[in-house]
């Protein structure tokens, strides 16, 4: 085994284009996501992307001999994320795709993190209490409020339905992280099963739930095809492999600034690619809430890159920094 290598031994071109493109691939999702409901139920997009995801999960685990556990634990936890952390947030954000802008589903995501660490703190205890997270916590807030504008009572914004679901399948988000945290992280399983088993379960759950809510999915065109496979396989599977890549090398602090990209990267693509428009408000509440989460996890503190204690080939043994959830993120997708 070779020894792990220093902070001052790596380099930005080690970590640097893997964070960047972990951003690129997260936040082009919400722009699949715009072109998958063309063709297809919002329901069979989100069947779709825990299928493709954990096919892609499924492959990486065959190449690097990753077995599935039998323990009744791991799939009792693993099916409560497959619900909370995956069919429930994906199927909202489809439904939300037909509403409103992929630029602004991604800006919701990105309030997360401050769904994420109330309910570390006051239910899972698996953080402390301080009063520069209770004022990140409130930016964050005043941030959301901006962003849905709340002060519009004319219905001339944005579909508020659709915002709604965004903020749900965010919370979903941070109630799956926090969950993973207390309950996955400390379990002995690699990152790769834990996500594959919520895949399984979160496919197990939708296949009925769409044939019944939805019908047969018919024949999508090409577009909306390649979307969706594009959204499971790329966004929910690769994505999680390059995150988890990034927390063995970074840690899960410095991993987690990715949060940051992938509103940039929703907003850009919608822009250039969907010629899609924000309003004032939009920017403003996205630019708040950012902060928030930058005051909350005391990103202006500096980050800190950790030593890396294991060659990255080796995904037998438990993460010492352990992903809490697919596709996204120590914060989501």
């Amino acid at each position: 085994m070779s020894e792990p290598r220093r902070p001052s031994e790596l380099h930005l071109r080690d970590w640097l284009p893997w964070l960047i493109g972990l951003g690129a691939l997260w936040g082009s999702s919400f722009v699949l996501i715009k072109v998958a409901v063309v063709d297809l139920h919002p329901l069979w997009v989100a069947t779709g992307r825990v299928g493709f995801g954990g096919l892609a999960l499924a492959l990486i685990m065959v190449v690097r001999r990753l077995r599935l556990p039998r323990s009744p634990r791991a799939w009792l936890h693993g099916g409560f994320l497959g619900v909370v952390n995956c069919a429930i947030p994906f199927s909202l954000f489809a439904f939300a795709g037909e509403r409103v802008p992929s630029l602004l589903s991604g800006l919701w995501n990105s309030t997360t993190p401050l769904i994420v660490l109330p309910l570390a703190i006051f239910a899972f205890r698996t953080e402390t209490f301080t009063v520069r997270r209770l004022l990140g916590l409130v930016l964050g807030l005043a941030g959301a409020l901006v962003l849905l504008g709340v002060w519009d009572l004319s219905g001339q914004g944005y579909d508020l339905v659709g915002q709604l679901m965004c903020l749900g399948a965010a919370s979903c988000y941070g109630i799956g992280t926090a969950w993973s945290r207390r309950f996955i992280s400390p379990r002995p399983e690699p990152p790769i099963v834990a996500a594959a088993i919520q895949m399984i379960t979160g496919l197990v759950v939708m296949v009925p739930v769409a044939l019944l809510f939805a019908g047969p999915p018919g024949t999508p065109g090409p577009s909306s095809l390649a979307a969706a496979v594009a959204l499971g396989a790329l966004g929910t599977g690769v994505g999680f492999a390059i995150n988890l890549r990034n927390i063995a090398l970074l840690g899960a602090s410095a991993a987690s600034t990715v949060t940051y990209l992938v509103p940039v990267f929703a907003t850009t693509i919608g822009v250039t690619v969907m010629a899609e428009h924000l309003s004032w408000h939009h920017v403003l509440g996205g630019l708040v809430v950012l902060c928030g989460v930058g005051v909350a996890q005391g990103i202006g503190r500096g980050v800190r890159v950790n030593r890396v204690r294991r060659p990255l080939r080796d995904d037998r043994r438990p993460n010492p920094n352990p992903i809490d959830r697919p596709g996204s993120r120590s914060t989501p997708r």
